[in-house]
């Protein structure tokens, strides 16, 4: 363990906005990915800061380690960042996952805390072992993988839902109790009462609102960055995409006056994040008042068809050297017939403005394989990226595949051929050699990881999952092939971090 304390007692000092409580239901809130990756996640630190100021209720972090199989072999076991309790001897472990792929890193974490990963087992030998809640972003879409392993999932935005929950585990004293209270519940999934029929996901309201960070570190992907969410949901309706808009969950917009206020004096570096950001009314506004007190500032999901020269001059002036947008859609045709309503005049005028603003460069989100893409569609797409790089300073295209989602209108729609893809971008590295970058999606460079992580070589749920965790008894995850393979089938964009590769490789 001296290599965990050394790690985390550097990491501890380098935090700001760190919590400490003692309260009688101490909570380990865990993130199925690395530190650097977990501390990037709004949700998760909106949570802790959360259960923090609840009355009786205190919260401690934990993450999966850089390398999960290296802390097996150490014998470390996973323990919280706050104490160094193992984070097996909590009663209650919560996890929030943004992705089907980080199901694995659940897998993980429970077998490097000595819990048993499937929650039959658990409830065989309960209360010995703690009560494992999980929520986060994957709930809105697809919450049935991880039904196997969870106690509890908090289905959608938890704002609400976790003052209920930690309310109800307060009271009640046998489990059997909890799940039935629970599952009578808006907002709560009990897997072993509902089966795979999970209700709707619930919507926070907007006096909940908004999310944003309890904790600056440098240690993170966003490093230094202090995040809070100036709007939540999306006004649009992308095909594709899980935050398309809903009658439920529309886009609320937060005035600039409450985002503002919400900023620390300490934070030199202000990211707003949410799918939507610049169809905020205001942001031009939001940005003004954090340039002019000398902030750096970043901001997520900038439509090219919002994009003007006041708002491009704002970003220069905050320290952003790329301009990032997306098109989401190799043509025209194929953008149109998905519903995302960005033209070329829109990406054309990005690259202007990326150029006249002295921008670095331009970098282009690309989705490849969505339904009925051929090579013309692709062909289109060289021809754009050529007329882009034109203009542009330096152009980056980043390829991402299609992957169907469950909620969404394509969720029905096939997967393109990993060969087939691969070949397109052959192809289109062929006509752009020499000429400007182009980059395949971030973290699945390569084939032999690509065809791992999307079934290519056929790998059953159950071979994935043992490749992150030695399982001693095969019995333990047999229960839950069909399940555990689906949820392997990740996201477009994974968040796993850098050093540690996909779960199967793991």
């Amino acid at each position: 363990m001296i290599r965990f304390r050394e790690i985390r007692a550097q990491r501890l000092a380098d935090e700001r906005g760190t919590l400490y409580k003692q309260a009688d239901l101490p909570v380990a809130l865990c993130y199925p990915s690395p530190y650097r990756v977990g501390m990037s996640s709004l949700g998760f630190q909106t949570i802790y800061r959360q259960l923090h100021a609840l009355p009786g209720v205190t919260a401690e972090r934990a993450f999966l380690p850089e390398d999960p199989q290296e802390a097996q072999r150490a014998g470390e076991g996973l323990c919280a960042y706050e104490s160094g309790r193992p984070v097996g001897d909590f009663p209650v472990v919560a996890f929030s996952l943004a992705s089907e792929l980080e199901v694995a890193g659940v897998v993980t974490c429970l077998d490097l805390a000595g819990i048993p990963a499937l929650s039959s087992e658990r409830a065989s030998r309960a209360p010995r072992f703690p009560l494992v809640v999980v929520g986060g972003p994957l709930t809105l879409a697809n919450p049935v993988p991880v039904g196997p392993f969870a106690d509890i999932v908090v289905m959608g935005e938890a704002e609400e839902a976790v003052p209920v929950l930690m309310e109800a585990l307060r009271a009640c004293s046998a489990r059997e109790a909890l799940f039935r209270d629970l599952a009578g519940r808006p907002g709560f999934y009990i897997p072993s009462v509902h089966g795979e029929t999970p209700g709707p996901p619930v919507v926070a309201p907007e006096s909940c609102l908004p999310a944003y960070s309890s904790i600056v570190t440098p240690h993170t992907e966003l490093a230094n960055m202090f995040l809070i969410e100036p709007e939540r949901g999306c006004s649009r309706g992308c095909a594709y995409c899980v935050m398309r808009r809903s009658d439920k969950a529309r886009m609320r917009v937060l005035p600039s006056e409450r985002v503002l206020s919400l900023v620390p004096d300490h934070a030199r570096r202000v990211g707003l994040v949410g799918a939507a950001v610049t169809d905020h009314p205001e942001l031009p506004k939001i940005l003004h008042e954090l340039v002019k007190s000398g902030r750096e500032v970043g901001v997520s999901s900038l439509r090219a068809d919002r994009l003007t020269d006041e708002l491009v001059s704002l970003l220069a002036a905050g320290g952003v050297r790329t301009l990032t947008t997306a098109a989401d859609g190799a043509s025209q045709r194929l953008r149109d017939q998905v519903d995302r309503h960005t033209r070329v005049e829109d990406l054309l005028r990005a690259a202007r403005m990326c150029r006249d603003h002295g921008l670095a460069g331009l970098k282009l989100y690309v989705l490849i394989g969505l339904p009925g893409e051929t090579a013309a569609d692709m062909d289109e797409l060289a021809r754009l990226a050529l007329e882009l790089a034109a203009i542009a300073p330096k152009l980056s295209l980043t390829l991402s595949p299609f992957v169907p989602k469950r909620n969404t209108p394509l969720a029905r729609q096939p997967q393109e051929d990993i060969a087939s893809l691969e070949d397109k971008i052959a192809t289109l590295r062929r006509r752009l050699r020499g000429r400007r970058r182009l980059r395949r999606w971030r973290r699945l460079c390569g084939q032999r990881r690509l065809r791992r992580l999307h079934g290519q070589r056929k790998l059953r749920g159950q071979q994935r999952l043992r490749g992150r965790r030695k399982l001693s008894n095969q019995r333990r995850l047999r229960g839950a092939e069909g399940t555990a393979a689906g949820a392997c089938a990740g996201p477009a964009r994974p968040r796993w971090a850098t050093g540690s590769g996909g779960p199967s490789e793991r």
